[in-house]
């Protein structure tokens, strides 16, 4: 699944990945959040929900760029640096292209859109 993010009115492309916690999070959108900084590492926002994190591994490691869901806090974390292994965080996708990264580490805002199947 293809999605649009607008960063503080620029848009930036993901693709999401096949996962259920993804399948159930394209079911929020369109979905309009505000960011918060987490560890210099991620912009934050909760969910509305918990999403579907069946299958999902145990502790993955997020790479900036990734789109993920933090189940414990029910937050929506996209990364603009690599983070560490994560119990309880679900990988959903990944930017489309990278020189996009240096728009999440400051961006107060973020709509997100489907755009279909990839």
């Amino acid at each position: 699944m293809r999605i649009q993010l607008t960063l503080d009115g620029h848009p930036v492309r993901a693709t999401l990945n096949d996962s259920p916690a993804a399948r159930d999070f394209t079911a929020l959108l369109p979905l309009s959040l505000d960011l918060e900084d987490f560890h210099r590492t991620e912009r934050v926002a909760e969910l509305p929900r918990e999403l579907d994190t069946s299958g999902a591994p145990a502790a993955p490691t997020p790479r900036a760029g990734d789109l993920a869901h933090y189940a414990p806090w029910r937050n929506l974390a996209l990364f603009y640096r690599d983070g560490e292994p994560s119990p309880g965080l679900v990988i959903l996708g990944h930017l489309d292209d990278s020189k996009d990264i240096d728009r999440l580490a400051n961006a107060d805002r973020v709509t997100v859109a489907s755009l279909g199947s990839a």
